[in-house]
């Protein structure tokens, strides 16, 4: 539990800091006097209110963001010998998933001023490969990806189009909100994400038959509704949140439009004060809405800006050093070997800032006056 006053001392700047309200203990002890704790009502409600908040048809919570997306694959039946196209600049689930799932990932390379997929660049990929099933955009640090010109191709090749949307909860185009943009999107509510359930993840669509697959391949292959018996009916998981989980997400749901707002707040406050360094600063393109999971700056001195912000006990990250398709994990698939130059490019020069909900103005200040300094030293 987080506590945002502002003292003499109060000088440490985490990169995250998850909050939990009384609210969410009343719920996780009420949950635990109720005694269901492993699956029941409160993850069908959580499911039902997060499904709503995304304007999606129907919702699947799952362990974690990781086994969402695995099994939303799963649920499009993805297999052996298919290939999906996906960003190399993410955190390795995203491909990890497609593996795990027996296909191929794909990569083509990100726009270097929203890191997110090049639609251009996928059409290429397209235009060479005839083994692709869907498409895999990675909405990054709070950004969804151009949505419109990827399902635009997905439709001219009759694609699917499964969201990445671990980073990107209520983020948004033209007020569409991610969730409910493709066939089917993935969240992850790991503790430092906008919304959280300790560890948890969910699929959310508006295809049943995908919300059917996936809700019977996260609890081993059952029927649909058959948490309850022992009728298997396809090969499945056990992927499936826990209620205690679900306790902590409703309540995170209620603040999540509240969280994102804050941090939009203090984006604002960084790109008006780091606006003229020589630096660059994240992109907010028309009509979209960033809600800023991360706050990533790019420069040619990253590493030394990450060592004198360290210096003044202001926490920055990486996101992500090295590129999936150069990680070692990679080096015997196919598509590793892919020249993606901007996906390089990002992974040499970000550099995340902290921008969570409960930044004091104090510590604002110093991240920036922090920043200011080591840019006009170098």
């Amino acid at each position: 539990m987080s506590n945002t006053i502002d003292t003499e001392h109060d000088i440490d700047i985490s990169i995250a800091d998850p909050e939990i309200s009384s609210d969410a203990l009343d719920r996780i002890e009420s949950t635990l006097e109720h005694g269901m704790l492993a699956d029941g009502p409160e993850v069908r409600a959580f499911e039902s209110e997060f499904a709503a908040y995304c304007r999606a048809d129907d919702a699947v919570a799952t362990s974690n963001g990781t086994t969402a997306l695995h099994a939303a694959l799963e649920a499009f039946g993805v297999e052996d010998g298919d290939a999906v196209v996906t960003s190399p600049f993410s955190f390795v689930a995203s491909a990890n998933a497609i593996r795990l799932a027996g296909a191929t990932p794909v990569f083509a390379d990100v726009d270097l001023e929203t890191y997110t997929l090049d639609p251009n660049a996928v059409e290429r990929v397209l235009e060479e490969r005839d083994d692709v099933v869907g498409i895999l955009p990675v909405h990054l640090y709070g950004l969804a990806a151009d949505m419109p010109a990827l399902c635009d191709l997905a439709d001219d090749h009759d694609l699917f189009v499964l969201e990445d949307a671990c980073q990107a909860h209520g983020a948004e185009i033209q007020g569409e909100r991610v969730g409910s943009l493709g066939d089917a999107a993935c969240f992850s509510f790991y503790p430092t994400k906008n919304m959280t359930t300790g560890e948890g993840g969910i699929v959310t669509t508006d295809r049943e038959d995908v919300a059917e697959r996936a809700a019977s391949y996260v609890n081993h292959g059952r029927a649909e509704n058959g948490t309850g018996d022992y009728e298997h009916v396809r090969l499945g998981h056990n992927y499936r949140m826990t209620s205690l989980a679900a306790a902590i997400g409703r309540t995170q749901i209620e603040r999540l439009p509240e969280f994102n707002e804050r941090r939009r707040e203090n984006a604002a406050y960084y790109d008006d004060r780091l606006e003229p360094l020589a630096l660059e600063t994240p992109a907010e393109p028309s009509g979209y809405r960033h809600v800023y999971h991360q706050y990533t700056v790019r420069t040619d001195d990253r590493d030394a800006l990450a060592d004198d912000l360290d210096a003044r006990n202001v926490d920055t990250a990486v996101y992500y050093e090295t590129p999936i398709h150069r990680q070692p994990a990679y080096e015997t698939v196919s598509t590793a070997a892919a020249q993606l130059p901007r996906a390089e490019r990002a992974a040499e020069t970000v550099l995340s800032l902290p921008v969570h909900p409960n930044l004091t103005e104090r510590k604002r200040r110093t991240v920036v006056e922090a920043v200011a300094d080591s840019i006009e030293s170098q």
